[in-house]
């Protein structure tokens, strides 16, 4: 503040002080727009995107924040966030630069683009911390609209508790019910499917979500005409606007740069969000955008003079200093006192980064210049690499990369050379210990690292007694869950038919009438959302089980669940925890969309999240509740042809533990290693049987039971060790999870010195299932694919003993 002695102060000049703060907060924030800018185009940083033309906008909306509050926005809240104290102007510059110093760069620590902000969630003990007390900010996502979703799981975890009050001491006073959480979006990211999807299930939901929309007519260069109906997403959402009587939303309209009407908007519209839950929309019109879209264009380029010229006169910085100084509150001097002083500031700040960023590797960088010194006297000069050096020392931005590539060379040009020898082994000790520490910036904290880590959960067999029935599996998971709802009481569920119903297949009967519609409740057919929903009640402390209901329309909600929660760990390293449990079916049903099995997509997207495919249903059983144990987010399919399958009921419901990573043998075999995963331990297990009978081929059946993680202590090797031979066997197209199940055994178990013929992949054919029995039978693998295959495998090795079928 810029007034010494506060509590001194009248309350008009606390009032001239706060106005004077706000002046000060926004000009410091376009000085640090126009120097962070500047710094990518002189080279010391590869790009830049900031929040210039909404800092008035910005600093209104803080204003109406609150502790406990939550934010989910977009890449140029800066203002909004050094309006809260959550961002200081040195973090401003160490995200720019990518300084993988947490305590300097705490929201990505180099992970992320710059303006991509966090707050911590969890400790690394995985305990919740005290949410009630604090800012809160999401950590952001580049994919525009994708803050929508978990804005609206952020927003929902309040109503919850206001209609469950008990709640609050479960979730340790974190949630009262009276938080908002503030979300942020440009027009033109209006236009995306997220945002319509958010917007229509807080209506129907009614919880305490606010967006405010900055329109300044373009999307990078596309005009508002061809972005959004009307022009006008006001306009646009007016079907939506709540009468009496209804739900629906509240919108809100003002000028961005008209500073004491965004102030009253702002409050009088989250005021309203906080008492009622009813979700607001803030359209601040007429914003600009003085310095671009980003580092990587002009707008000069697609906006007319007139536009250009009326940007200036109604940028909100310069407004704000007009109505400062007609209204009184202000003179001239004392507006360009706080200009120079945020002048100074944002300098002082970028110089303090840069010092901070080129300083971190600066031991590393002298201890390898003090190797290349002594290499030069050991070779009497002949190899000679200092001026090389000292090149790289004078480049404008220097990196970790050049430092380490180019010890390796020079690590590649002496080997061989007996003389130096010595030396050599001190650059390569350099080079792992510079690698291991890279590694830690860079590819740490995928999972959950500390004691809250699924992988750490204990394995607990089911047990069984003399008296347990068989049951359908539906009914297995159905008592398992009545467990676990009454061991976790902040444990909630939703999906489409979830609720009433109890699920398509009957996992959830019975437990809404028992539980309540707020922890087992219905969704509507919007998966990104439900996926959404899940993020957001999981960051504030709850553990939902998210389901949507078939495999299949899991693309519907890929985005969210590969853009947002399988990167959240990673991208925070650590600070921030959503450990959400989506729970789906697939594999082998009927037709093209039931039945599919897009394992690859899912592997190649999905890395942060584990992914559980059990064989039957006293499996999926298992992993949730070893999930429920720790913090890591899962996808969890459940088979379909499970559901109807008869199992024993385990004694020890809510208790037994399947461990991930973990292969099961379901059958034991001296010749040939199979190894597979879901409803194909069926399949297989039979084909196994049919092999052993008709030709005396022992065949090992392997499930996986997981594929991310995979086969952790390398059980599969040890098989083919015995057996000499492999094939992977599963639902996916050609080239899928086939491929990666043999990468992971040939490639990182260092399978192939043992194989005695070539491994082999029996996959789906390359399209989606057909309709039917039949299109499924001659779609999929099947038991006498198997067992031919496997037949000709060892046909490979003994053509007389196993002459071709």
């Amino acid at each position: 503040m810029l007034l010494e002695k506060a509590g001194k102060l009248t309350a008009k000049d606390r009032k001239t002080t706060e106005l004077l703060n706000d002046y000060y907060i926004a000009y410091l924030s376009r000085q640090l727009s126009i120097l962070g800018k500047r710094e990518v185009h002189n080279g010391r940083a590869h790009f830049g995107i900031f929040g210039d033309g909404k800092e008035i906008a910005q600093v209104a909306y803080a204003k109406a924040f609150q502790k406990g509050d939550w934010r989910s926005g977009y890449y140029r809240d800066q203002t909004f966030m050094l309006a809260l104290g959550l961002l200081q102007p040195e973090e401003f510059f160490a995200m720019i630069y990518g300084d993988t110093d947490d305590t300097i760069n705490p929201s990505t620590g180099g992970r992320n683009f710059n303006n991509h902000f966090c707050t911590s969630n969890i400790t690394e003990e995985g305990q919740i911390k005290d949410l009630a007390d604090r800012y809160n900010s999401s950590s952001d996502i580049s994919s525009t609209g994708g803050q929508m979703p978990r804005l609206l799981g952020l927003a929902q975890a309040s109503k919850v508790v206001r209609d469950n009050p008990s709640l609050k001491k479960q979730l340790q006073n974190n949630v009262t019910g009276n938080e908002v959480a503030f979300g942020s979006i440009g027009d033109a990211s209006t236009s995306e499917g997220m945002f319509f999807e958010t917007i229509n299930a807080a209506s129907v939901m009614q919880v305490p979500l606010a967006v405010a929309v900055y329109d300044d007519g373009f999307g990078i260069s596309v005009p508002i005409e061809l972005q959004t109906t009307k022009s006008s997403i006001s306009e646009a959402l007016k079907g939506f606007e709540k009468q009496k009587g209804t739900n629906g939303l509240k919108i809100y309209t003002g000028k961005g740069w008209d500073y004491p009407q965004l102030v009253k908007m702002f409050a009088n519209g989250i005021a309203e969000c906080r008492k009622t839950h009813t979700p607001v929309v803030f359209h601040v019109q007429e914003v600009t955008q003085p310095l671009g879209h980003s580092t990587s264009g002009s707008h000069e380029r697609y906006k007319s003079k007139e536009r250009l010229e009326w940007e200036k006169e109604y940028d909100g910085i310069y407004q704000f200093k007009l109505w400062l100084i007609e209204s009184g509150n202000a003179d001239m001097d004392t507006v360009t006192e706080l200009e120079k002083k945020a002048e100074k500031r944002a300098k002082e700040a970028k110089k303090n980064a840069w010092k901070n960023y080129t300083n971190g590797y600066q031991k590393e960088a002298d201890s390898l210049e003090q190797l290349i010194d002594e290499l030069k006297q050991q070779s009497n000069s002949k190899v000679n690499y200092i001026q090389e050096f000292e090149e790289i020392k004078k480049r404008i931005f220097p990196t970790r990369r050049k430092y380490l590539s180019f010890a390796q060379r020079i690590s590649y040009a002496i080997h061989g050379d007996s003389e130096l020898k010595a030396i050599r082994e001190k650059l390569n000790a350099w080079i792992d210990e510079f690698q291991l520490r890279s590694k830690a910036f860079y590819s740490s904290q995928l999972y959950r690292e500390g004691i809250d880590s699924a992988l750490h959960v204990p394995s607990v067999a089911a047990s069984y007694s003399d008296s347990s029935q068989e049951v359908n599996g539906s009914v297995i998971l159905n008592k398992n869950f009545d467990v676990l709802f009454g061991n976790y009481p902040n444990l909630l569920t939703f999906g489409q038919d979830t609720g009433k119903l109890g699920g398509v297949n009957q996992g959830m009967k019975g437990l809404q009438e028992k539980y309540g519609v707020s922890r087992v409740g219905d969704a509507g057919i919007r998966e990104t959302t439900i996926i959404g929903q899940g993020i957001g009640l999981a960051m504030r402390g709850f553990r939902p089980i998210a389901e949507v209901q078939y495999l299949d329309y899991l693309i519907y909600a890929h985005s969210t669940l590969s853009d947002d929660l399988a990167s959240m760990q990673y991208r925070t390293k650590g600070k921030q925890a959503a450990p959400l449990i989506v729970r789906t079916r697939g594999h082998q049903l009927q037709g093209i969309w039931h039945a599919g099995s897009p394992m690859q997509m899912l592997l190649g997207s999905l890395r942060g999240m584990y992914l559980c495919v059990p064989r039957n249903m006293t499996q999926a059983a298992g992993f949730y509740n070893t999930l429920l144990s720790a913090n890591d987010p899962a996808l969890v399919i459940e088979p379909l042809k499970g559901y109807n399958q008869k199992e024993p009921l385990p004694d020890n419901l809510g208790e037994f533990k399947v461990p991930l990573g973990v292969p099961e043998v379901m059958v034991e075999g001296t010749d040939v290693t199979l190894v597979t995963y879901a409803w194909n331990v069926n399949h297989a297990v039979k084909a196994a049987e049919l092999l052993q009978e008709e030709k005396g081929i022992s065949v090992e059946v392997i499930d996986v039971q997981t594929l991310l993680p995979f086969d952790v202590n390398h059980r599969i090797l040890e098989s083919i060790k015995k057996t000499g031979k492999v094939i992977f066997v599963d639902e996916d197209v050609p080239g899928g999870a086939t491929a990666y199940m043999m990468q992971k055994v040939i490639d990182e178990q260092k399978a192939f010195d043992y194989l005695d013929t070539a491994p082999k992949a029996l996959s789906a054919n390359e399209h989606r299932p057909a309709y039917g029995i039949d299109g499924e039978y001659f779609s999929k693998p099947n038991v006498e694919q198997i067992f031919e295959a496997i037949y000709a495998m060892m046909h490979e090795i003994d053509l007389k003993k196993y002459p071709s079928l």
